[in-house]
């Protein structure tokens, strides 16, 4: 029997989530928004889960309880239940999800932050998955120093079971984390345990940024998970991606593996993939990674560079209302039977922008 190369390439998808039609009498809006219980009460559970079983069918990872479930409004009770859901389906590819501190009423100091982190990274772990440290806004909105990011991070290392992804959101995303991680913090704090925060994730929209970081953090058996929904595929690719340079007739070599989770991860000049795109485009990614992992540049670049146009539609500002697209193709799809987001995010967006990517989608072959 013909043995199956490893993947050369990590990708976790960073899913949404569905509601029950019973939610749109509620008239919920950002401006008059729901507590998050009531968006607990009201969540499609069978549609919620079944979207994440389609994206592992695709050989995707799951990032479950992150920007796109749109978190930072859910709260912690969603959460919670997500990531305990996600767990139970023990879904091959695996899953990841996000540690914050949003159990708490109120942060009144960087040990806060520290204790909620930590006891987030406990419950992810415990349910078998990996925990990725979310940013904290506090210390952006208290303009914390750079040795208060190297206090909290440092202490979180020192008690969370590792590994642990360190995720970096720009503001683009979340207006609240202007100037974090300020000056050369991220990389101090990158470089205190790298054998607990194995990872990171970068959500910055700055390919150079991201190639930067990558060949720093290599040295250390680091990686980096991009964030770019804007320039995935050749950050994927990997190599340099400033300048229009034609395709190489081969991948950057895999230099070596690293043990993750229980799994091994390629290490090279390379990027791994979480993304909120890849909800939207899992077939087509997924058969890319496929050509990938055969040393296929020109196969892989033929199937992912169609799926950027589809991801700069749907992430282009307000960025932050990228969900509503990604909740279009679903319920295109059939994967969920209403149009409904927390908070009524499905109304972020006008009949033009799903008209185009609905279109867009087709192109790519979502």
């Amino acid at each position: 029997m013909k043995s199956v190369p490893r993947a050369h390439r990590l990708a976790y998808a960073a899913s949404h989530v569905a509601m029950r039609a019973s939610y749109r009498a509620l008239g919920r809006t950002a401006a008059r928004p729901s507590a998050p219980e009531e968006i607990l009460e009201h969540l499609d559970w069978d549609a919620t889960l079944g979207i994440r079983r389609h994206l592992a069918a695709q050989g995707m990872g799951i990032a479950e309880a992150m920007d796109t479930a749109q978190r930072f409004e859910i709260g912690w009770p969603a959460a919670r239940e997500l990531i305990a859901r996600c767990g139970a389906l023990k879904l091959e590819p695996g899953f990841c999800a996000g540690a914050g501190t949003d159990q708490r009423a109120s942060i009144r100091g960087s040990a806060d932050l520290v204790d909620a982190v930590v006891e987030q990274c406990a419950f992810i772990a415990g349910h078998g998955g990996v925990p990725v440290i979310l940013p904290m806004p506090w210390l952006s909105l208290n303009r914390a120093e750079p040795a208060v990011y190297l206090d909290v991070y440092g202490s979180i290392f020192r008690q969370a079971r590792g590994p642990v992804i360190v995720h970096w959101l720009g503001p683009m995303f979340l207006p609240a984390l202007a100037g974090y991680f300020p000056g050369d913090t991220f990389s101090q704090v990158m470089a205190l345990e790298p054998a607990k925060a194995r990872a990171c994730k970068l959500s910055l929209l700055d390919a150079e940024l991201e190639v930067r970081v990558r060949r720093e953090l290599l040295p250390r058996d680091q990686f980096v998970l991009t964030g770019d929904d804007f320039h995935f595929a050749r950050l994927i690719l990997g190599g340099d991606v400033a300048g229009a340079t034609p395709p190489p007739a081969l991948p950057p070599p895999v230099l070596r593996w690293t043990e993750f989770a229980g799994r091994l991860v390629a290490l090279g000049d390379f990027s791994h993939a979480l993304l909120g795109v890849l909800d939207a485009i899992a077939v087509p990614a997924g058969r890319a990674l496929t050509a990938l992992t055969l040393n296929d540049a020109a196969e892989f670049l033929r199937r992912m560079e169609p799926c950027e146009p589809l991801g700069q539609h749907l992430f282009q500002p307000p960025t932050s209302s990228y969900k509503a697209g990604l909740a279009w193709l679903a319920w295109k799809k059939g994967l969920q039977p209403e149009f409904l987001l927390p908070n009524g995010a499905e109304g972020l967006r006008d009949a033009q922008h799903f008209q185009r990517a609905s279109k867009l989608a087709s192109e790519c072959g979502s």
